[in-house]
């Protein structure tokens, strides 16, 4: 069982978790998360923008039929959509996650970005203009407000249909607004974070403000080839189950470059949440509290840190536009 982090209201968030992003075949999903809840997990993130919490529902009730698992066991987390971020859709988006994950209350609501996007559809989670034109963007709502998208966070919590309530890809400046008027402050920031993007000016913010970090993307995120080529473009991205530092502490500890890349990142205090389908991989992220890195492998890794030119997320590729809007993260 994976250790865990105290969050400032109390709860206890596993230090691992299970990524649902990009995964959207839906058996496969369902498959991975019964197969991560089954072999130790308690900590599942997904969101509305992935279009797959119907599946990871059906993941975790398979889990507890096994009688292996409870509800009370497994720290579920999803996410405000971009199209929900205004006050009067918040309670609307999340009783639509509830449903469709087919739970009573979900333990981490997270605003998912920023930055909101017009809601033409709901099941539209990234409406575009002249799509398919080298004139193609994303439909941005630019009104979007922070503060008043906090307060209808936190009545989330009151009403008894989130545990307690968090923020994703928000910088320091974003977090010292809500900070300040917040009467639930948030708990969590979850944000790229990796070993050639170790944020740690935001983590430093963080500390300062009592919110504990989640590290989306920390293999690298490999998979988001295939993200981009369903867009019809093409990206390179950085290898960094390659690099040969990594490789080194992995032969040292006789252990997978993922392996050390994860464990790095936990020792760091940082939550981290792999994203993947395959059962044997899950089993393998899952094992990575019994080995530790010493001092010597911890200075090489943090080495490693690029700042922001490690960045492999980049907004303005992922939503076209993006640098306009006001709420964006750099």
């Amino acid at each position: 069982m994976a250790p865990s982090v105290q969050l400032s209201n109390g709860m206890q968030m596993p230090l691992l978790g299970l990524g649902c992003w990009q995964a959207d075949d839906g058996k496969d999903v369902a498959v991975a998360v019964e197969a991560a809840l089954l072999a130790g997990y308690r900590h599942i993130d997904t969101a509305y923008f992935y279009a797959n919490e119907a599946d990871v529902g059906r993941g975790i009730k398979a889990a507890i039929a096994t009688g292996k698992v409870s509800r009370s066991d497994i720290f579920v987390v999803t996410k405000l959509p971009p199209i929900g971020m205004r006050p009067e859709r918040v309670e609307k988006y999340l009783r639509k996650s509830l449903k469709a994950l087919d739970l009573d209350y979900i333990d981490l609501y997270l605003v998912h970005h920023p930055v909101g996007f017009e809601e033409v559809d709901e099941n539209d989670n990234m409406p575009l203009e002249n799509p398919g034109t080298d004139k193609e963007k994303v439909k941005f709502d630019f009104s979007t407000d922070l503060i008043a998208i906090w307060k209808k966070m936190e009545n989330m919590v009151e009403l008894g249909l989130a545990k307690t309530i968090g923020i994703s890809n928000f910088n320091p400046r974003q977090m010292r607004k809500i900070m300040a008027i917040a009467k639930i402050p948030p708990t969590v920031n979850q944000v790229e974070c990796h070993v050639y993007f170790q944020q740690k000016e935001l983590r430093e913010a963080c500390k300062q403000h009592n919110i504990a970090v989640t590290a989306y993307g920390p293999l690298g995120s490999p998979g988001r080839k295939l993200f981009y080529e369903k867009q019809g473009k093409t990206i390179e991205l950085p290898d960094l189950l390659r690099n040969p530092v990594v490789r080194l502490v992995s032969d040292k500890h006789k252990r997978s470059a993922a392996q050390v890349l994860l464990r790095f990142i936990t020792q760091e205090g940082i939550i981290v949440i792999p994203k993947s389908t395959n059962e044997s991989r899950i089993k393998q992220n899952g094992d990575i509290f019994s080995f530790e890195l010493d001092e010597i492998d911890m200075q090489a890794l943090r080495s490693l840190d690029q700042g922001v030119a490690g960045t492999i997320f980049k907004f303005a590729e992922i939503f076209p536009g993006y640098e306009e809007h006001p709420e964006c993260f750099f």
